[in-house]
């Protein structure tokens, strides 16, 4: 009995040969300061039951952004913007944890299981204050013609939340799972059970005793794995020793083992590589949807950084330019302040310049909290808590890179669209998806198949056992029992009969099951082909859509190059019809009515080309944005992305010398000659 025991303990509790304890690896953030999250699985016989080690989320912002900081200002170049996006965007830090849920699917296909699927949302980055461009921005407080009419909310919930973009094509509804997939983990088990059993006998023939008493131990191992063709191994070495009071056994007590070994071989429903296969193809497919998802990601948060710091720098000189403006405002009051000193001026006209400072005041004072929010707003974005550090969140931005006009591809619009298919990630995704949905349909059709298996089974049986001293002998048998049947010895003598084969069992059969009716399996095909149907629509759309897209950023950038120009030389006039006015009004020729309108006019066209060539250069971005390579032209690998680690050197700039009573000065504008 003790070696009975000793054997079963030692194949069940014993590692095998060659593998290790593992401890569990504690969870960290990322190595060497990457922002990817880090799964590690453990190994060996034993490893199996530990858990993954999954790294934790690391909340703090990367060093870039303490390096850009000087007295007290974010002195922020535009590729300095979209490094730190992509080293602290939390967005983007949601898709790292989506791709690795991807893989995490591959693993679980690779060990039989069924797949739990990807995330297929991405989050635009906010609109921001949007630039002067906007109406809420574009009006001025004077109320001066041209104008345009203005939103009455000063602080719009839509400027600072987020929209989110769905890339499945595939629809909400899975797809019908199909025939079951083997389990490719192999699974040992094991059994042990020791019992006691009084039965009362009806009869003495059998057992020779009224009533039977009998203890036994019972000691089994099972082994079961299946394969990709969808065939199903399953071995068990039973064994059990028995001692009762009977006197019509031979041998008592006694051991009787047993090694099977029964394969069962699918030869319709579920047979095949490219079945069972199935879902460890479609998780590698999703871990390259789920990799297409974060190159999208990714190409949304920079591109929406783009246009963010386009509006930053916009707004920044708009605000120059209700300085200025407030600064001219403000000679004509002195001016004619001293004229009405003088006696040659009405007081009225005073009035009026005062009335001009006053609206030109409010624009400055609005322009520089449209500033302030678009900071605050471009400042999300880039950090993980901003709060948490005081220095940063209460540094003030500013933009050190100008607006310029960047040509446009010298390529036609077809060659564009083709250039939008090969790199867009949602139509690279939207491909994969697709892909899955065929994958998937095979099942399915598979799944109204009859189920129609072999199943082979093979048995080498032993049994052994000391001569049972209550025997009775009968005319049947008479002597010694072991000398007439040849048992002896213990569970090792089982064995080796059981090597030797002594006691062969052998069958071979075919098992049918045919559904007289089969509604379920035919539904859910019909349905799959349904959903197949709507994927290759959905997949269609998506076509259609980025051959619009792309065409309707062609012309948005030439007719924002054209309103450019046109506000440029607006700009240029109304400031040579200023200085005529200016002139005349000096020689008692105009009134100070036409000279404050003038103005107007002047600031009204400058705010005009400084929206007008923020929208170009948000138009010009916005082509590559829907050209799939937004990240290609501004310098971005995909790779650097994912690790949250960008290997590029910041770039801080010495401050430039403060304006009296304001923050640092944001760079001019680009004068038109000059672009």
């Amino acid at each position: 009995m003790k070696a009975f025991v000793s054997l079963f303990l030692c194949c069940v509790l014993v590692t095998p040969a060659g593998a290790q304890t593992p401890a569990p690896a504690p969870a960290v953030p990322g190595a060497s300061g990457e922002r990817t999250p880090v799964v590690s699985y453990q190994t060996g016989f034993r490893g199996a039951y530990y858990p993954a080690s999954v790294s934790n989320v690391d909340f703090r912002d990367s060093t870039r952004i303490r390096d850009l900081i000087r007295a007290g200002n974010i002195y922020l170049s535009l590729q300095d913007a979209i490094a730190l996006a992509l080293e602290n965007n939390l967005d983007l830090q949601l898709q790292r944890y989506g791709v690795g849920m991807a893989a995490t699917d591959t693993v679980r296909a690779l060990g039989g299981g069924t797949l739990r699927g990807v995330p297929l949302t991405a989050n635009e980055a906010p609109a921001g204050v949007s630039g002067p461009g906007a109406p809420l921005i574009n009006s001025a407080a004077t109320g001066s013609t041209p104008q345009v009419n203005g939103a009455t909310s000063f602080s719009d919930a839509q400027f600072v939340q987020q929209a989110q973009d769905n890339l499945s094509v595939t629809g909400t509804f899975p797809f019908s799972t199909g025939p079951v997939i083997p389990q490719y983990d192999p699974v040992i088990t094991g059994q042990f059970l020791a019992q006691h059993l009084t039965t009362p006998e009806t009869s003495t023939l059998i057992t020779g005793t009224p009533a039977l008493v009998a203890n036994s131990l019972n000691g089994n191992l099972g082994y079961a794995q299946g394969f990709s063709t969808g065939t199903q191994v399953t071995a068990g070495f039973l064994n059990s020793r028995t001692d009762n009071n009977s006197s019509r056994n031979l041998i008592n007590p006694f051991i009787n083992s047993g090694l099977s070994v029964t394969v069962t071989q699918p030869l319709l429903r579920g047979f095949g590589k490219d079945l069972n296969r199935r879902f460890i193809l479609i998780a590698q497919n999703s871990e390259k949807v789920s990799a297409s998802i974060f190159r999208y990601q990714a190409s949304i948060t920079v591109a929406g950084v783009i246009r963010l710091y386009t509006d930053l720098v916009s707004l920044n000189e708009d605000l120059g330019v209700k300085r200025e403006t407030l600064a001219t405002a403000q000679r004509l009051v002195e001016d004619n302040r001293s004229k009405v000193d003088q006696g040659t001026l009405a007081p009225i006209e005073l009035t009026r310049a005062l009335a001009q400072v006053a609206a030109a005041r409010q624009d400055q004072i609005n322009a520089d909290g449209f500033v302030r929010q678009q900071e605050l707003i471009l400042k999300d974005v880039l950090t993980r808590d901003s709060a948490s550090d005081p220095v940063v969140h209460a540094a003030r931005i500013i933009p050190t890179d100008t607006l310029k006009i960047i040509e446009p591809p010298a390529q036609p619009a077809e060659e564009l669209v083709k250039t939008a298919f090969e790199f867009r990630p949602d139509f690279i995704a939207a491909k994969l998806q697709l892909t899955n949905a065929e994958i998937s349909l095979k099942g399915s059709l598979n799944g109204i198949r009859p189920q129609l298996d072999i199943v082979a089974s093979a048995t080498n049986n032993g049994l052994a056992g000391a001569a049972n001293p209550n025997f009775v002998s009968s005319a049947i048998t008479s002597g010694a029992p072991n000398a007439l049947l040849g048992y002896g010895g213990g569970l090792g003598s089982a064995i080796e009969q059981i090597l030797r084969r002594d006691y062969p069992s052998y069958s071979i059969g075919v098992n049918l099951t045919l559904p007289l009716r089969n509604r379920t399996a035919q539904a859910d095909l019909a349905r799959d082909e349904l959903q197949l149907r709507q994927t290759q629509v959905r997949e269609r759309q998506l076509e259609n859509q980025i051959r619009l897209e792309v065409e309707d950023a062609l012309i948005a950038l030439q007719r924002t190059r054209a309103a450019w120009e046109a506000a440029a030389e607006t700009s240029k006039l109304q400031a040579q019809s200023l200085e005529i006015e200016q002139e005349r009004f000096n020689n008692g020729l105009s009134t100070n009515f036409l000279i404050i309108q003038y103005q107007n006019f002047v600031a009204q066209a400058r705010s005009s080309e400084v929206a007008a060539l923020g929208n170009y250069v948000k138009a010009r971005s916005r082509l590559d944005s829907v050209m799939g390579i937004v990240l290609r032209a501004n310098g971005v690998s995909v790779g650097e992305a994912l690790q949250g680690k960008i290997s590029r050197a910041s770039t801080p700039v010495i401050p430039p010398v403060a304006p009296s009573g304001g923050t640092p000065a944001a760079p001019p504008i680009v004068p038109p000659a000059s672009r």
